[in-house]
């Protein structure tokens, strides 16, 4: 959900070797693939953006998702998780076509959500509400009222940190119903971003302190030896003792849930360009090449990657892949070895590929831009559907191919 601060890099590092040796095994070398037309696939996006233009009834009606073998949006309101995603897609039209009529349809989109940006945190994100939308907007338009809107979402956002852990709780209403006392879901990696941008903006340097804190804890506590992610980290409030690592969407306790792993590569690739501090950087490369070595042959997860355990019928999650893919094209460029870069690059560049085939391409099914994702499993939710955080962050992946092409 970056706001494409990624052209101010950082100064570039050497990575440890252990990382690089990974890589190659995992790219089979740094084989180049055939070049993407970036601007066939977005000018596909644009089309079916302006399909499901017609058909939103009100600006504050945002398009969610579309059930499998259905043709229509179930739509959600301002304020949910998912409300920032589809002003967020808007605010990209506008910067791919520079068309005047795709700024004011993000306009009126992203003004919807305004509101909330005063009200205190119900949850950790904020940031996936604020960054997508006002983000994107003031980074195309500078206007002063979605930078006001940020730092009051900011200020909210940070209300939730728990010093005494070191983390941002995630959802207040698991504490009693599932008695986790401080909860922090790895998902809320994607929302340290507002805090980081906010301290460079005109808001508190805690901000800043809080998002690193929160960070450097969930490295610690929230993976596995491995490098593969828990859903949740529960912690004990009073000590701030890490207790137990557990799962909401994933298949089980122990088992990888794919996006989960995804939002761990995006996060903490953020995380480096916006501290420049190289721990993150490793650490972005060592959950990525957890993910890159459980991928099958087409590089799409299925929902979770011990979900085979279960059968071979069992749904991908093509939201995962393309959070992976602008996640991996930010990570190839912070790497100063080229070939190694190339790694990353390469995989990123054959995801899309992938996500835009016959097979994953909503094209005659619907107006989204991908099928086949997942939203929540376990509950039986979103199950092989269209989902607007999976168009979101697909067009980001093209959009930030088309400026490395």
């Amino acid at each position: 959900m970056t706001i494409f601060t990624q052209y101010q890099y950082p100064m570039k590092n050497k990575i440890p070797p252990f990382f690089i040796g990974l890589s190659l095994l995992l790219s089979g070398a740094c084989t180049s693939v055939a070049t993407m037309e970036v601007d066939k696939q977005l000018d596909y996006c644009e089309a079916q953006a302006s399909r499901t233009l017609r058909v939103v009834p009100v600006s504050d009606s945002i398009p969610n998702y579309i059930d499998k073998d259905d043709a229509s949006w179930h739509f959600t309101t301002p304020g949910s998780w998912t409300s920032g995603f589809w002003p967020g897609i808007l605010w990209y039209m506008y910067e791919y076509t520079r068309d005047e009529s795709w700024m004011e349809a993000a306009r009126q989109a992203t003004a919807t959500l305004i509101p909330m940006t005063s009200q205190p945190a119900h949850s950790h994100d904020s940031g996936f509400i604020t960054m997508c939308s006002l983000g994107n907007g003031y980074r195309l338009t500078g206007a002063p009222e979605y930078k006001d809107a940020l730092l009051n979402a900011a200020n909210h956002l940070a209300e939730l940190y728990n010093p005494t852990v070191g983390t941002i709780l995630s959802w207040p209403g698991m504490v009693a119903r599932e008695n986790w006392p401080h909860n922090t879901i790895i998902d809320n990696m994607m929302n340290l971003e507002l805090l980081l941008w906010a301290a460079k903006n005109g808001g508190e340097k805690r901000l800043y302190d809080i998002a690193v804190k929160h960070a450097e804890t969930t490295m610690e506590h929230g993976f596995r030896p491995d490098g593969s992610t828990y859903h949740v980290a529960v912690y004990d409030t009073i000590t701030g003792n890490f207790i137990k690592g557990v799962t909401h969407q994933g298949l089980s306790d122990e088992s990888l849930w794919a996006r989960g792993q995804t939002w761990a590569i995006y996060g903490y690739t953020m995380m480096y360009r916006e501290t420049g501090d190289i721990k993150f950087l490793d650490f972005a490369r060592k959950v990525a090449d957890v993910y890159l070595s459980r991928l099958p042959e087409d590089l799409v997860p299925y929902w979770d990657f011990k979900a085979l355990e279960l059968g071979s019928n069992e749904p991908r999650d093509a939201s995962a892949a393309a959070i992976a893919a602008s996640g991996l094209l930010e990570l190839s460029t912070y790497i100063s070895d080229a070939s190694q870069a190339a790694v990353y690059r390469n995989k990123a560049e054959q995801m899309l590929q992938v996500l835009s085939s016959e097979k994953y391409q909503s094209r005659n099914h619907n107006t989204a831009f991908l099928l086949h994702s997942v939203g929540h499993m376990p509950r039986r939710k979103e199950v092989d559907a269209s989902i607007i955080y999976a168009d979101y962050y697909y067009m980001e992946a093209l959009i930030r191919l088309k400026r490395l092409q």
